[in-house]
C-alpha cells in the first residue's frame, strides 16, 4: 500500500528515530509498503521517517538501468561501519523536498551492518550510488536532511519553495 511522504519543513524529519527492537508483521508490512512508496515515486531510497514513522527502517535500490534485475533491499537498525577518506561529490534529490537537488559531498565507499527482513544480521560494502543513497537514508534518521549539508541561503532558500509547495497543494486539497 503506497503511503503519502512527509514535505519538508515538517517537524517529524528532524527528529531521530528510534532502534527496531524486533520484526513484527505490521514492521515487516511497512517495509513493503516503504518498498511500493518508493518505487512509485519513484525514487531510490526512503527512510520511515519520511512516512511518519519514527523508527530505524529505510529501504533502497539503486538498480537504474531498464531490464536491469531489481535489488530491493530492506534494512532496520542501518549502521554505517566504516567510511572511506575519499569522498565524491553526487548531485542529491529527496522524495521529501521534491525537484530540488544539490550537490554534496560524501565519503565515496562505506561499511553497513543491519538487520534484515528475515531477522539475519548482514554488513556489506557499498560505492557508487549505493553508497550515496544509503548514507542519505541513514541521515534521515539521524533527523538530518541533505540540505543541511547547503550553505545558510540555499537551505533557506529550498525551504521556502517547500513551504509554498505545501502551501499549493493544501489549497487544491482543500
Amino acid at each position: 500500500m503506497k503511503r503519502p511522504i512527509l514535505i519538508h519543513p515538517d517537524p517529524r524529519l528532524k527528529q531521530v528515530a528510534a532502534p527496531v527492537d524486533d520484526l513484527s508483521d505490521a514492521r515487516l508490512s511497512l517495509a513493503r509498503d516503504m518498498l511500493e512508496t518508493m518505487y512509485d515515486a519513484p525514487g531510490i531510497g526512503l527512510a520511515a521517517p519520511q512516512l511518519g514513522v519514527m523508527e530505524r527502517l529505510i529501504v533502497l535500490d539503486c538498480v537504474k538501468e531498464e531490464g536491469e534485475t531489481p535489488r530491493p533491499l530492506v534494512m532496520f537498525n542501518p549502521e554505517i561501519l566504516a567510511a572511506s577518506e575519499e569522498t565524491g561529490t553526487y548531485e542529491e534529490g529527496c522524495l521529501s523536498i521534491p525537484d530540488q537537488y544539490a550537490d554534496v559531498t560524501r565519503p565515496s565507499e562505506v561499511e553497513v551492518r543491519w538487520i534484515d527482513e528475515t531477522g539475519a544480521e548482514r554488513t556489506e560494502g557499498f560505492d557508487g550510488l549505493w553508497s550515496i543513497c544509503v548514507q542519505h537514508e541513514i541521515d534521515h534518521l539521524r533527523g538530518k536532511l541533505f540540505i543541511d549539508y547547503l550553505k545558510p541561503m540555499r537551505r533557506q532558500m529550498i525551504t521556502r519553495r517547500m513551504q509554498k509547495l505545501k502551501r499549493e497543494r493544501a489549497r487544491e486539497a482543500g
